[in-house]
């Protein structure tokens, strides 16, 4: 990183309330973190998942947005931004995001609350500048679309009114719920762990969760005997605070939570190991799934000289028949052998009760239908295979 842009990324990061930027980066006055505006044009991160981003204005509809994490340069940069803006007739309004750490990734998403489509960009050659062009009106532009607390807890409330028990685990830092639901007979002897939104812009892994999450609800309601035999815990929003704060990747205390695991430095991961410490002698755990995305469709697993004939007939009997098999979604398995202390969930759910632990990665840009069509396959099947190592279990 230049040494100038580790200077403003440092005065970002750590909230410093600068006013001005040296003349070498940029030219123009710089807004404060709430937003900036001319005559002709505001700009505003005033809702839930913006970052506190620095705006300079280069002209009466010209900006530039300082693009920088909440945190040190993370691991697997996912470069968020989200702003809205206010632009009165006239021409088009030009906004260049310029990335301090890490380079263009996601394709902005552009929606005045009735159209959402995705806008082209300008890129520079080296991927730290990306130029957008927008038209007049009120819209919001995101790396990806907004799924905020309240998206999820609209989903919370769906899978309640299914039958699911609604708890609080803990309360993050900024003392935000932490929320689990469980599915199941509390009787039953048998544990399934669901965890979502650890890293707050892997939007596409939060379509698939709530897909499958879905799925599993039709299928209890369908089927009371699953209900007996298998219990869930569901964790779709582990990183409230930035969720909330718009983060890159890191909780409220700077923290990847995907390397908390064992560690359990933190509020959150501290909530769903107690919960586990109290529960988990009356259902022991016996599969974990975490979503995420990435930059394509892929499932992490561990590899083959870690997991005995029951982790492998597991694995195929969930995700083998189905390679090759869904329309408009590829995938990939990918083995990766653990490292202890890494701090990951899935290696932390394998290495403390020796059970399949997965990383269900969802592409940034794969085709939401399609994703939501995929996870209520893979839901399907993985309930079968949970059958199936049940019985082998019992046998």
């Amino acid at each position: 990183m230049k040494m100038r842009h580790l200077i403003i990324w440092v005065a970002l990061a750590t909230g410093a309330c600068s006013t001005s930027v040296p003349p070498s980066v940029h030219s123009g006055p710089v807004a404060a973190a709430s937003g900036c505006a001319t005559p002709a044009v505001r700009i505003y991160f005033d809702f839930e998942g913006a970052p506190l981003s620095r705006c300079v204005i280069n002209g009466e509809r010209e900006f530039t947005l300082l693009v920088a994490p909440e945190h040190a340069p993370p691991i697997n940069p996912s470069p968020w931004y989200a702003f809205r803006y206010e632009a009165g007739q006239g021409a088009p309004v030009t906004v260049h995001l310029d990335y301090l750490v890490g380079d263009h990734r996601y394709a902005p998403k552009w929606s005045d609350g009735s159209t959402d489509r995705q806008l082209e960009v300008e890129l520079s050659q080296d991927g730290k500048r990306a130029s957008l062009v927008l038209p007049v009106g009120n819209a919001r532009v995101s790396a990806q679309e907004v799924l905020d607390t309240r998206w999820h807890g609209r989903a919370m409330d769906r899978w309640q009114s299914g039958g699911a028990k609604r708890t609080v685990l803990g309360r993050s830092l900024d003392g935000r719920p932490v929320e689990a639901l469980t599915l199941g007979s509390e009787s039953a002897g048998r544990l399934v762990v669901l965890l979502g939104r650890q890293h707050p812009p892997e939007v596409s892994g939060a379509v698939a969760m709530e897909a499958f999450v879905n799925r599993i609800v039709e299928r209890l309601a369908e089927d009371p005997g699953l209900a007996e035999r298998h219990r869930f815990l569901v964790v779709p929003l582990l990183n409230p605070d930035g969720v909330a704060r718009g983060h890159w990747r890191a909780n409220r205390g700077g923290r990847d939570l995907n390397r908390d695991w064992g560690i359990f430095s933190q509020p959150e991961t501290a909530a769903v190991k107690r919960w586990l410490d109290i529960n988990s002698s009356r259902a022991a755990p016996m599969a974990m799934v975490d979503f995420h995305s990435t930059r394509s469709n892929l499932f992490y697993v561990q590899g083959e000289e870690e997991t005995g004939p029951l982790e492998e007939a597991f694995l195929k009997g969930w995700l083998g028949d189905l390679e090759g098999a869904l329309e408009g979604y590829d995938f990939t398995i990918e083995r990766r052998n653990a490292n202890p202390g890494s701090g990951t969930s899935k290696n932390w759910f394998h290495e403390t009760y020796d059970i399949p632990a997965y990383t269900y990665e969802v592409g940034d840009e794969t085709d939401r239908a399609a994703t939501r069509a995929a996870a209520r396959r893979f839901a399907d099947g993985f309930l079968a295979a949970l059958d199936t190592m049940a019985t082998s279990d019992a046998n």
